[in-house]
C-alpha cells in the first residue's frame, strides 16, 4: 500500500484540478505496470467522490479500465452520491450506470444489491429511470413497456408486492438492450422489493415535479399583463429586474 500512496495523491491531485483524463491515465498506467489487482487495491483506497469523477466520464468509443474493475460496493458509494453533481439531464448517471452494470463479467444482480443496500440507492434508481417514467409505471402494471396512462390508477404499493412474483410478460433477451429497458426487468423480477422502492421514489418524484410545474404556471398566469410597463415599476427594478445568481454551487 505504501508504495502507491504516491499515485493515489496524483490521482486526486489531478481530479481535484479537472484533469479526470489524466487521472485515469495515471490509473491505467498503474494496472499496464503492476495488473488489475494493483489498480483494485488503490480504487478502494480512494474516496467514493474520486472514483465517480473518472467513471461518471464515460465514452461509449472506448472501455475504461476503472469502469472494468470498480467492484460493487464501490460502484455502490459512486452512485448514490452522484446527485451532488446536479445534472438534470442524468445523462452521465444513465451512461455510467450502463456501462459498468452490463460490462461483459459483471452480474447486474450484484450490483443492483449494492446499490440498493445503501441509504440513497433506491433514490439513485428512482433518478436512472426519470425520463422513463410512464413506460416504467406501465411495465410494473402489466408487465409490458406501453407507456401508462398519465391519469389511469396506479398499482398500490400491496398490489405490486401481491404481483411481484408473477411470470414475465416479456422474456429478458426480447429488451436486452443493456439499457433501461433491460435495468427495469432485471429490477422486477430479480429483485422486486428493490424495484418497488425505486417505483415509490420516482412516483414522489413525479408528483413533486408536475406540482412545481403547475404552480409555475399560475404564477405565469397571475403576472400576465398587457405587456405595457409603469413608469414607476422601472424605478422599483420591477421592469427590468437585476440578474440573480443562481442558490446553487456546484456540488463537486
Amino acid at each position: 500500500m505504501t508504495q502507491h500512496l504516491a499515485l493515489i495523491a496524483k490521482t486526486q491531485s489531478l481530479i481535484a484540478a479537472g484533469d479526470i483524463v489524466g487521472a485515469e491515465s495515471a490509473l491505467v498506467e498503474l494496472a499496464d505496470a503492476e495488473g488489475d489487482a494493483a489498480l483494485m487495491v488503490v480504487l478502494e483506497q480512494l474516496p467514493p467522490k474520486d472514483v465517480l469523477a473518472v467513471i461518471r466520464e464515460y465514452d461509449n468509443s472506448k472501455e475504461s479500465v476503472v469502469s472494468l474493475l470498480v467492484s460493487p460496493a464501490q460502484f455502490a458509494r459512486a452512485v448514490v452520491i452522484e446527485k451532488l453533481y446536479k445534472d438534470l439531464t442524468r445523462t452521465h448517471l444513465r451512461g455510467m450506470v450502463n456501462a459498468v452494470i452490463f460490462r461483459e463479467d459483471a452480474d447486474p444482480v450484484e450490483f443492483l444489491t449494492a446499490i440498493g443496500d445503501l441509504d440513497g440507492g433506491a433514490e439513485a434508481l428512482a433518478d436512472y429511470f426519470s425520463d422513463q417514467w410512464s413506460r416504467v409505471e406501465g411495465f410494473a402494471r402489466s408487465g409490458s413497456f406501453e407507456p401508462a396512462d398519465e391519469y389511469g390508477k396506479m398499482l398500490s404499493q400491496s398490489a405490486l408486492l401481491a404481483s411481484a412474483y408473477e411470470k414475465p410478460r416479456v422474456q429478458q433477451d426480447e429488451i436486452a438492450d443493456k439499457d433501461w429497458m433491460e435495468l427495469a426487468w432485471i429490477l422486477r423480477y430479480q429483485l422486486p422489493d428493490l424495484f418497488i422502492e425505486m417505483l415509490m421514489v420516482l412516483r414522489a418524484k413525479v408528483s413533486a415535479h408536475q406540482a412545481t410545474a403547475s404552480e409555475e404556471e399560475d404564477d405565469e398566469e397571475d403576472t400576465e399583463d398587457d405587456g405595457k410597463v409603469e413608469t414607476g415599476d422601472t424605478d422599483r427594478g420591477k421592469a427590468t429586474p437585476t440578474a440573480r445568481e443562481s442558490d446553487e454551487e456546484s456540488a463537486i
